[in-house]
């Protein structure tokens, strides 16, 4: 049913609660590939003060930003086992909740697999939520996996 599952990570354990489902059904299912991706957010320029970035810092700081990144998924690689199923490990630039949509739509992703903090009312509001972004935009089904210590209402 799904070939191809998209998993996308922003290096905390929230985003890695996600991992066990995603080994549950490559195992169950005819899974063939599972990229798991993290995007980078790159660093603008601030509208704060007399302080201005020059090109090369905001260069810089982006290629850390990166460089961080590719470092997470390298090591998340020794803990995940999908036995025959391809995995594909990205690092992207961009807006995260856009960049994932594109990137599942370029690259012809059966399903997304993205954690949620189960956040709803006004925190929801405020803090906003990648993962209902996600969901909202993408033309493939998505699977949100609530974080460990959800709590109802909040």
């Amino acid at each position: 049913m799904y070939k191809k599952i998209m998993v996308p990570l922003d290096g905390s354990k929230l985003a890695e609660c996600v991992l066990p489902h995603a080994e549950a059904l490559a195992k169950w299912g005819r899974v063939q590939t599972i990229m798991f991706v993290r995007v980078v957010e790159p660093v603008k320029q601030p509208n704060v003060g007399e302080y201005v970035l020059s090109e090369q810092e905001i260069a810089k700081m982006n290629a850390e930003q990166k460089a961080a990144a590719e470092k997470y998924l390298e090591q998340l690689k020794d803990l995940i086992h999908l036995g025959s199923i391809q995995t594909r490990w990205e690092v992207l630039m961009g807006k995260v909740d856009e960049t994932l949509v594109d990137y599942a739509n370029k690259n012809a992703v059966d399903l997304i697999i993205i954690a949620t903090h189960g956040r709803s009312g006004v925190s929801r509001w405020i803090w906003g939520s990648v993962a209902d972004r996600v969901l909202r935009s993408a033309c493939v089904p998505v699977l949100m996996i609530r974080g460990p210590g959800c709590v109802p209402g909040v």
